[in-house]
Formats: C-alpha cells, sequence, structure tokens
C-alpha cells in the first residue's frame, strides 16, 4: 500500500481546514485507490462504507429513474468528496446515488470505521470535518434543488399554470 503524505491531503479543499496535526493523524487511515475510465466506484443500494476524496479525474454521480434513463447528479472534481453517505448513523449507511469514473480517476479513501473513531477520539477534527461536509451537502442541495425548480419551470403543464396566472393579474 502507498504511503499518503501530508501534503497530498492538503490538496483536498476539506483538509485545508485541518493543522497539520490533525492531517498526521489521518495519514495512517488514508488508502489510495486508481479506477479506470466508467469503472464504478459505488453503486446505489452498496453498504456505504467509505468516504472518497478525488485527487485526480472527475466522478459522475448518477441515478437511475429507469432501465434505459440515468440521470447525472453532478460531476465531482479534484479536490471534493463522493459517499458521504458513509458518515451518516449505521443505518443510514447506503449509498444514493451510482459513482462512476468519467476518467481515470485516482481517489483517498477512509474506510467509514476508521473515520468515526478517529472523529471519537479528536473532537475537534472530527467537528470540523463535519463542519466542512455540511458546507459540501449544503451546496449539493442547492444545485439539485435548482435542477429541480429549471425542470418544474419548463414543464408544460406548469408553464400553462404560470402563463395563466401572470395573465390574471
Amino acid at each position: 500500500m502507498i504511503m499518503i503524505s501530508r501534503e497530498t491531503l492538503k490538496q483536498i479543499v476539506m483538509m485545508k481546514y485541518l493543522s497539520d496535526d490533525m492531517l498526521d493523524e489521518l495519514v495512517p487511515i488514508t488508502e489510495l485507490l486508481q479506477y479506470d475510465e466508467k469503472e464504478f466506484i459505488f453503486h446505489q443500494g452498496d453498504k456505504a462504507d467509505r468516504y472518497y476524496f478525488v485527487l485526480q479525474g472527475k466522478v459522475l454521480l448518477e441515478q437511475r429513474i429507469s432501465p434505459a434513463i440515468t440521470i447525472s447528479l453532478s460531476a465531482v472534481k479534484p479536490g471534493y468528496s463522493v459517499g458521504w453517505s458513509a458518515m451518516l448513523d449505521e443505518a443510514e449507511e447506503y449509498y444514493s446515488s451510482d459513482a462512476i469514473c468519467a476518467e481515470p480517476t485516482q481517489l483517498l479513501s477512509f474506510r467509514a470505521d476508521k473515520l468515526k473513531a478517529l472523529f471519537e477520539k479528536d473532537y475537534h477534527l472530527g467537528y470540523i470535518m463535519s463542519r466542512r461536509l455540511l458546507h459540501v451537502v449544503k451546496k449539493r442541495y442547492d444545485i439539485r434543488t435548482e435542477q429541480f425548480l429549471k425542470v418544474i419551470r419548463h414543464h408544460p403543464d406548469i408553464g400553462n399554470l404560470l402563463q395563466q396566472e401572470n395573465s390574471d393579474t
């Protein structure tokens, strides 16, 4: 297994908020994983046992809504994370989408049990990481809300209702 350095961890946006001592705590539990283009990292419904950070490449988050239709939810670039479902309580530890590599990709990976144990040991580290994770969740929620509203605004039936409402005023 390749040993990850503190400097490598600093390439991750979330890790920039951590002290060198905190990064040193993460180094021994960090794994470097390689994936090929079109290779799945995880599938929707899989047990969420790892939290990933894109070091190089790009990861697409997708959901299949029918056998013939897949919706792309997000493209995650270097420095950002995927698989944050692994950080939830055990009863909810299932990935909510597919993660597939859009190109050859290197990921930093943390086993959820090891990362949670470290957070229990070092509350300050856990607090900072959790707070940064909330920023990721909020940003993705905002993007998906805007996507949803855009679809609604452009739906023909809703468009007719909006036009009717505007003509009534």
